[in-house]
C-alpha cells in the first residue's frame, strides 16, 4: 500500500511523531530513532518547548545521512502571542532557528488565539500568561483580526520560508471567514480527533474545500492523564469494540485507532518515546477496516474534546475563554 503513505496531492506521511510532550532530555534520541524506523513527518511547535532539542535530533540524522533535509515533513505552529503581524516571521524565524533548518514545509496558527506580545528575551516559550509572576497570572487577550496574521503567514510562504501553510484548532466558521479574504488558501488543518470526537461535519467541510486534515490525539485520551485533562476510563484503547477488531487483524488497539484515522482521509501524529511504538505506530498499511468496522469506531463518538481552551484554560490560567462555542 505504498500509494496510501501520503496525503492527497502532497508529500506529507500519514503517520508523524507527535513531539508534543516528549522531554527534553530524550527528544533528539527519540527523532533519531524515528528516522531510523522509517518516520519522515515530525510535528513541532513553539510551544511545545523542546523545538531547540528536536533539532538537535534532526540535525544528527541529516549529517549522519540517515535522511535528506527534502525527504522530512516538518510542521511547526505559530504561538498565539505572535499574532500580530510584525511579529509572525520573527517567531517564524526563531523556530527555525530552533529546529536547525532553513524552511518548513508546513507552518500552522496554532490557536484562533491573540495573546499579549512576550519579547522572546524576557520568556521563551512564552506559554499562556502574559506575566506569570503576578498574584493572579492570566491571559490577556489582544485585539488582533485573524485576518491580519494571516496576511503574514501568505508573506512566509510567498519568501520561500514555508512550503505550505494552514491552520489548527478551527472550526467551519473561521475557516469559511478566512477563505473569504485569502489570497493563498490554508492547505492544512489540524485538529483533535479520536473515537470520541469524530468531528464528521468539520472533515466533510475541509473535504469540499480541498483542505487536508491531520489528526492529533488520534490516541484519545492517554496523552492528558498526566494533565488532568482527561480520566482514565475515558480511554478507548481498552474498549471492547475496537479490541475484537483489532485482534480480528492481528493488530493492537493502537494501530486500529491510526488506520480508522487514515482511513478517514486524514494523516495522524500520535507521540510516543517508545522505540517498539514507533515501530508500531508506523506498521498500519497492511491491513484494511471494512466499512462496518470503521462504523462501529465511529460509532463511538460522545463528542468529547479532551483539549478545550474552554475548559482547561480557567482551572490552568484563571481566565474562562472558550473558543468553539
Amino acid at each position: 500500500m505504498a500509494e496510501a503513505n501520503t496525503l492527497g496531492q502532497t508529500k506529507m506521511p500519514l503517520v508523524g511523531l507527535g513531539t508534543w510532550k516528549i522531554d527534553k532530555p530524550v527528544v533528539a534520541d527519540v527523532v533519531q530513532q524515528a528516522i531510523k524506523a522509517g518516520y519522515r513527518h515530525f510535528d513541532c511547535a513553539c510551544d511545545y518547548g523542546n523545538e531547540s532539542e528536536v533539532g538537535d535530533g534532526l540535525q544528527k540524522a541529516i549529517s549522519s545521512g540517515d535522511v535528506s533535509r527534502e525527504d522530512l515533513w516538518i510542521t511547526s505552529k505559530l504561538w498565539n502571542t505572535y499574532h500580530a503581524p510584525e511579529h509572525v516571521r520573527p517567531a517564524l524565524e526563531r523556530t527555525l532557528a530552533d529546529l536547525k533548518q532553513d524552511y518548513l514545509d508546513l507552518y500552522l496558527i496554532h490557536f484562533p488565539i491573540a495573546t499579549k506580545f512576550v519579547p522572546f528575551e524576557d520568556r521563551y516559550p512564552p506559554e499562556w500568561f502574559f506575566d506569570p509572576s503576578v498574584t493572579e497570572p492570566k491571559l490577556e487577550p489582544v485585539d488582533v483580526p485573524i485576518r491580519e496574521t494571516w496576511e503574514a503567514m501568505e508573506e512566509l510562504h510567498r519568501s520561500g520560508l514555508v512550503k505550505n501553510i494552514g491552520i489548527c484548532n478551527f472550526g467551519c466558521s473561521l475557516i469559511r471567514d478566512l477563505l473569504s479574504y485569502a489570497s493563498i488558501r490554508p492547505s492544512f488543518l489540524q485538529i483533535e480527533l479520536h473515537p470520541r470526537l469524530t468531528q464528521e461535519k468539520l472533515l466533510r467541510y475541509c473535504r469540499q474545500e480541498s483542505i487536508e486534515v491531520t489528526s492529533f490525539s488520534p490516541l484519545g485520551a492517554e496523552s492528558y492523564y498526566s494533565i488532568g485533562m482527561a480520566k482514565e476510563d475515558e480511554s478507548t484503547l481498552a474498549n471492547s469494540v475496537i479490541g475484537k477488531i483489532a485482534a480480528a487483524h492481528g493488530k493492537t488497539s493502537a494501530q486500529v485507532h491510526l488506520r480508522w484515522g487514515i482511513q478517514r482521509g486524514t494523516s495522524v501524529v500520535p507521540k510516543t518515546s517508545q522505540p517498539q511504538r514507533l515501530v508500531e505506530n508506523l506498521d498500519v498499511f497492511d491491513f484494511e477496516l471494512t466499512d462496518d468496522e470503521m462504523n462501529q469506531i465511529s460509532c463511538l463518538n460522545q463528542h468529547r474534546r479532551f483539549n478545550d481552551p474552554g475548559d482547561f484554560c480557567e482551572g490552568a490560567f484563571n481566565t474562562f475563554f472558550p473558543i468553539y462555542e
